[in-house]
């Protein structure tokens, strides 16, 4: 059965989910985006869509990541005292003047001790996983040709032993190098062994330069490197997962396709990411997000885009692929870009208000980038107070949601600081005004005197999670008692036991059965701002304790059997995380 106890590997060109026996189960080619030439996570049959490497007798596994890296090693042992150690990864390093990334799997397979024998079986999948593509060979490679897209697997593995899929002995190590149908000039195992050491000192590298707090260092590193991840650097796009159609909740068809750039999660990634000081991914997005704002012009913004930059994401399902344990259905695209979220105005002006502040970054904000982004900002004036389809993305109704509401205030407040910062002085003026005004409306319309708090839409009764975040973007001091009121409220109505509920209410497909993760982290960070920091400290391990084995999060948890949901690696999950951390740890200066 398909779980989730899954390791992701890539380079921010592909990525790829690897299983505890070393199986890869989903991957996309020649992007995040791009045909699943690895679907055997939302197959029910066992026939293609994977590669695998079986020993025979096969008694016990292990499997870590090389320390801060994003190298996966699984170790395979038989029963005879035989075992195998498989290096997965893909290569990120700097090459002549950049950096390479190319689309590429490496997989290197060494043997450890007795006789190992073994079976590889590589089986690719093409258009969506309707087929297997033809197969072609030379003298040291494979190709798997499909329309639109050919692999060549280079290799010093014997290739009648691959292609027919018998069993061999393993003497030393083997490698295979699956990337463009392109030729490789050296040696396999060379090129394995160089790209390995190249990358172990890029990840390394990258991550000694984090600004990490002093607590749960090894939960941190790991997300940052996954937030990493599932950045797509030629764009500079931040994917909201790597995986489509997992679903929320077991049986419920919440399956919703993930591999796109939501503009409030690339928001909620590069703010983590700057805090931990991770500033080149961060420039990347402000540049893929400023340009997708720019083509925009005057009208509306998109809550979603392709990574590409793309604004058309047409939904489809995908027959083909029978879905996570069976459950479909399967879809491919997302009409969540038709949907209005008055959110991601605001969303793009806090993003890019670093660009303003940060002085560590080499592109700096001016004058002409503050003019395009205020045509942001009258968007977000004029539709404050207009219904929107909200961040949870309610498919059947339109309300006037409050955090919208907030976030459209934000990016009003946000203009008039980086107008100040500018010295722009009639601008700020400008700016500030209308944020006055918005705060107050807000202030009037959202408040449920009733509750005694904050309400998920104007004039309404109900409460969601977002609202947890009136402190964290700066609509509400956290000494201010609405705030404690509002915590309170959402205690009352979405907690059930550790979890947080986004919402509890029906939507289009019912009642909400599993808890959103991030919701949590917002919760336990709404808990730090109040001074509830023990409760805060115990909720956040126990959080960490819902992390599979490589420390991992998904979109969703069953708050009964802790067991994870929804698309995989979650960036907003992940994101949670590491602001929870940054917020709880104790200072450097206090450690020792």
């Amino acid at each position: 059965m398909n779980t989730l106890d899954l390791a992701l590997i890539g380079n921010c060109t592909v990525g790829a989910l690897v299983d505890a026996r070393a199986k890869i189960v989903w991957g996309c080619f020649p992007r995040f985006d791009g045909d699943p030439v690895f679907c055997s996570l939302l197959r029910s049959t066992d026939d293609y869509g994977f590669a695998a490497v079986e020993l025979a007798d096969c008694e016990r596994t292990e499997q870590h990541y090389l320390e801060n890296t994003a190298i996966l090693v699984t170790r395979l042992y038989d029963c005879h005292g035989g075992g195998i150690e498989v290096t997965d990864f893909a290569p990120r390093f700097g090459q002549y003047g950049r950096m390479f990334r190319p689309m590429m799997l490496v997989r290197r397979i060494r043997r450890l001790g007795g006789s190992p024998r073994l079976t590889l079986r590589v089986r690719p999948a093409c258009n969506d996983g309707a087929a297997r593509p033809e197969v072609t060979w030379g003298s040291n490679h494979i190709r798997y040709v499909a329309q639109g897209l050919t692999l060549r697997l280079t290799t010093d593995a014997s290739l009648t032993a691959i292609l027919q899929e018998t069993a061999f002995f393993l003497e030393d190590t083997v490698t295979l190098l699956l990337g463009a149908d392109e030729s490789v000039h050296e040696a396999a195992n060379e090129v394995g062994r160089r790209f390995l050491a190249e990358t172990v000192e890029y990840w390394s590298e990258w991550v000694r330069f984090l600004g990490i707090p002093f607590e749960w260092q090894e939960a941190v590193i790991r997300a940052a490197i996954t937030l990493k991840l599932n950045a797509y650097d030629d764009t500079g796009a931040i994917v909201a997962a790597m995986t489509t159609s997992i679903p929320e909740a077991a049986g419920s068809e919440r399956n919703w396709d993930y591999r796109y750039c939501w503009v409030r999660d690339g928001y909620f990634v590069v703010n983590a990411l700057n805090r931990l000081g991770a500033t080149r991914t961060m420039e990347r997005y402000l540049g893929y997000i400023v340009n997708v704002a720019a083509n925009a012009g005057s009208g509306a913004l998109q809550p979603v885009y392709g990574i590409d930059g793309r604004a058309a994401l047409d939904e489809r399902e995908v027959p083909t692929l029978a879905g996570y344990r069976g459950m479909g259905p399967v879809r491919i695209g997302n009409l969540a870009y038709r949907q209005v979220q008055h959110d991601v105005y605001g969303s793009v002006i806090l993003a890019a208000t670093h660009i303003f502040f940060d002085r560590r970054l080499t592109r700096r904000g001016d004058e002409a980038l503050f003019h395009r982004l205020e045509a942001l900002g009258e968007q977000a004036r004029r539709c404050y107070d207009q219904p929107d389809a909200g961040l949870w993305e309610l498919r059947g109704s339109a309300r006037v949601h409050t955090f919208s509401s907030v976030m459209c205030w934000a990016a009003c407040d946000r203009l008039g600081r980086i107008a100040t910062r500018l010295g722009l002085a009639e601008r700020a003026a400008y700016w500030f005004g209308h944020a006055a005004q918005m705060h107050a409306m807000i202030s009037k319309k959202a408040w449920n005197s009733k509750r005694g708090s904050f309400v998920s839409t104007f004039d309404g009764e109900a409460m969601d999670a977002s609202l947890l975040l009136l402190a964290e973007v700066g609509f509400l001091d956290a000494a201010d008692p609405r705030f404690a009121a509002t915590v309170a409220a959402v205690e009352n109505d979405l907690r059930q036991g550790d979890y947080i509920f986004r919402y509890v209410e029906k939507d289009d497909f019912g009642e909400p059965e599993n808890a959103f993760l991030v919701c949590t982290f917002w919760y336990v960070n709404a808990l730090a701002a109040l001074d509830r920091r023990d409760e805060a400290r115990a909720l956040f391990e126990k959080l960490l304790a819902c992390r599979n084995r490589h420390g991992l999060l998904a979109e969703h948890i069953d708050p009964r059997s802790g067991e994870q949901w929804g698309n995989f690696v979650q960036t907003y999950s992940m994101v949670g995380l590491i602001n929870a951390a940054i917020r709880l740890s104790m200072r450097w200066d206090q450690a020792f």
